[in-house]
């Protein structure tokens, strides 16, 4: 190994490169994500540490009335022990990660991607990124199914940073905003805000927001001070289904 080669290989110049060769790419949340990383050898004989796979997604933060989009890592997972690569040298590593069953939707401007990353001692470490697209959970599907059936329409899905009293796993939460276009709920409700604060497969606890339409002088007032909202936490498990449309009505019906 020249002296030259070892330097630029510090650098990244002439080092290892990596490319991660997914099964598919598009999953449901819960889903075993499965594939290959590929490490292609440089110039010179590197001893790669580890091997890792990141799962991030983008979220939205405000500070001082200012919106940012920040990233958040949804999984982070270690993939093998240290190896070392020769110069041109080519191997290939079979992988399998389970996605979270949080794992943002990718709808609207929300973004998932997986990052591959080797960590070479004394060099650059070379990255590789996927976007992937991401399907809900079959209770999650069924969850939001049910309140368009509701005669809501879905307007918006975003990341937002959590609040105090929402920050479960992720400093963020995924806010599905609804407005009711038909139904029991059109013109006595402006907007219904569905939260997943956790879920599983099995079962999904929930924050709903139901903003009510406020007439009349104090109007104004009540939505200064947001008295025509109505914060509730619900949960919700595949027992419930059969009968999960009913719940849903009630439950909003029971807060206007």
């Amino acid at each position: 190994m020249s002296f030259f080669n070892k330097v630029l290989g510090s650098f990244g110049i002439g080092g290892a490169k990596v490319d991660t060769k997914l099964e598919k790419s598009e999953y449901t949340a819960g889903d075993m994500m499965t594939g290959k990383v590929e490490i292609y050898g440089g110039k010179i004989e590197q001893q790669i540490d580890s091997i890792y796979l990141t799962v991030y997604t983008t979220y939205i933060r405000e500070s001082n009335d200012k919106k940012y989009t920040d990233v958040a890592t949804v999984i982070k997972h270690k993939i093998n022990e240290p190896i070392s690569i020769g110069p041109d040298e080519t191997k290939s590593i079979p992988f399998s990660m389970e996605l979270p069953a949080e794992t943002p939707i990718t709808y609207g401007k929300t973004k998932v991607w997986v990052e591959t990353g080797l960590a070479i001692k004394n060099a650059v470490d070379p990255e590789d990124r996927d976007y992937i697209d991401i399907r809900p959970t079959q209770l999650a599907a069924r969850i939001l199914g049910e309140v368009e059936r509701l005669g809501f329409k879905l307007r918006k899905a975003e990341c937002e940073q959590a609040s105090r009293n929402m920050r479960h796993r992720y400093p963020f939460v995924q806010e599905f905003e609804f407005v009711p276009t038909s139904g029991a709920f059109r013109g006595r409700l402006d907007e219904l805000e569905v939260v997943f604060l956790s879920q599983t497969d099995q079962s999904a606890e929930l924050l709903l927001q139901v903003d009510r339409k406020v007439r009349g002088l104090g109007s104004f007032l009540a939505e200064a001070l947001e008295m025509d909202e109505s914060h509730i936490r619900l949960s919700v498990t595949a027992q419930d289904l059969p009968n999960l449309d009913e719940k849903l009505k009630k439950v909003i019906a029971n807060h206007m």
